[in-house]
């Protein structure tokens, strides 16, 4: 039997009977880790040397997870999969992992991100590319790449995220997993490594909605070191969480879902929507008011953009540490100017680099007011959009992307033309600080794709209610990936 595979509650049950004991479960988890390292490259750091923890009523007690490696944990190596850190060890966790800690969770294995979180594709981390479970000649998406790829393969039960655009729902989707991120702020990001901090989440990955509402119930909480949390003790998400569909108004964005819309749409764009289609009838069926509105097609085709620039700037700013003088591998040079250039030159991959001249250009004052002022006038204008939309509607009801994972070599995945607002909606998520959720809704070719849900600032709860709701009428709950033979 795979104990590693079963939800976190299951997980509980058998280690307070005594089925299993937490340094068996541990000693499988690792186990496990090793294995799925050799396959897909998921993990920066594998903690061997994780202690068992003892079992409480704590529904977290006792079981091991992942930790994308941008969250800090004291004593073991915290990288942001980046050559510029890649001897860091902190000497502090952050608070969202210092509260699992408190819950008895068990880390096992710090989970490989895309470069400090920055980029799509779980491809530019220091130690390689990450292998999508499903189908190893295609990626899991980013930047939480790793984490996603450990709990679809059912070596640990949940992971933790970071969501900057769509990167831990994205990787979800494509992994055939759940993957939360809640409203902005419920949990502390003191301590996890920023990118662009307006629009920065923690957020969680397990199988089953249940488990990741746990998982962030023991995250979350006002932290002083971060005064953009706030107090959410009166929120219980897991013990309040009771599926709902009937009587709830979702609607989703015709701009986003009418296959007419798409000059040449590929069969994955085609099959995607039809079957997204079909689930917006089941949720009629069931209950639901499903209805099609409509929004500024100018104003969607401007969101990709908007989000490159106003990240780019932020992430400028948030890695000005980064010199190669206060810590990570000193650069080379004979004034400490050219240390920093030599550190960030031979440290950075040419991701990052790309981000940073951007962030540069946008933010010099003579290109402040056509670039970034104007991305900002935009952000707001497609969050005024969204809460016009929450006036009316329970939440906005979305296909995560143009199809399942696409390939890593990419010759495969050149998109359509005006595909890049379907494939990047979920940035608005960001942009407006909302609880979102992905949840698996089918497949095609044997992998899978998914559906996403974004409800109002502070109503997770009625977002993961629906989310639950929607899970509950699919069969997709806790399924694990199995490798599709080509």
């Amino acid at each position: 039997m795979s104990y590693t595979e079963k939800s976190i509650v299951e997980l509980h049950e058998l280690l307070k009977s005594g089925e299993i004991t937490p340094a068996e479960l541990l000693a499988e988890s690792l186990e496990k880790i090793h294995a799925l390292q050799d396959r897909c490259n998921a993990f920066v750091t594998i903690i061997d040397d994780a202690k068992p923890e003892e079992v409480t009523d704590s529904l977290l007690s006792g079981i091991p997870y992942g930790v994308k490696d941008l969250y800090s944990t004291k004593d073991i190596l915290t990288t942001g999969s980046s050559n510029t850190l890649r001897d860091y060890v902190p000497f502090f966790s952050a608070t969202a992992v210092e509260n699992l800690d408190k819950a008895g969770a068990v880390k096992a294995a710090k989970t490989v991100t895309d470069e400090f979180g920055m980029g799509g594709t779980g491809t530019t981390g220091h130690t390689g590319v990450v292998r999508n479970p499903w189908d190893l000649t295609r990626m899991c998406a980013g930047s939480s790449a790793g984490s996603a790829c450990a709990v679809a393969a059912g070596v640990v039960p949940f992971a933790l995220g970071t969501d900057t655009g769509d990167s831990v729902r994205k990787p979800a989707a494509y992994c055939g997993i759940v993957g939360f991120k809640p409203t902005y702020g419920m949990i502390s990001r003191y301590g996890v490594f920023p990118f662009a901090s307006s629009i920065d989440h923690c957020g969680a990955f397990a199988r089953n909605v249940a488990d990741v509402a746990l998982v962030v119930d023991a995250m979350k909480g006002k932290d002083d070191k971060d005064m953009t949390s706030w107090d959410s003790s009166d929120i219980h998400l897991y013990d309040d969480l009771k599926p709902q569909l009937a009587g709830m108004k979702l609607c989703y964005v015709k701009e986003l879902c009418d296959i007419s819309r798409y000059p040449n749409p590929s069969r994955e764009l085609q099959e995607h929507l039809a079957n997204f289609m079909e689930k917006m009838e089941m949720l009629r069926a069931n209950g639901a008011i499903v209805e099609e509105v409509s929004v500024d097609q100018a104003l969607l085709n401007a969101q990709p953009s908007v989000y490159v620039i106003l990240s780019c700037a932020e992430a400028t700013s948030n890695l000005a540490n980064l010199t190669g003088l206060i810590f990570g591998p000193r650069g080379e040079g004979s004034t400490y100017i050219d240390v920093m250039k030599d550190h960030r030159t031979h440290g950075f991959s040419s991701l990052i680099k790309r981000r940073l001249v951007i962030g540069s250009y946008v933010l010099q004052k003579e290109n402040q007011e056509r670039y970034f002022k104007n991305a900002q006038r935009v952000r707001r204008l497609l969050v005024d959009r969204w809460k016009e939309l929450y006036q009316t509607y329970d939440a906005v009801i979305l296909p995560v992307g143009t199809g399942p994972a696409k390939h890593l070599d990419g010759s495969l995945d050149i998109l359509d033309e005006g595909t890049s607002p379907l494939e990047e909606h979920m940035q608005i998520g960001n942009f407006g600080g909302f609880p979102s959720i992905t949840i698996p809704d089918g497949f095609i070719d044997g992998l899978p794709v998914a559906l996403n849900i974004t409800g109002n600032n502070y109503e997770d709860q009625k977002v993961l209610n629906i989310a639950a709701a929607i899970e509950g009428l699919m069969d997709y709950k806790n399924q694990i990936a199995r490798e599709v033979k080509r």
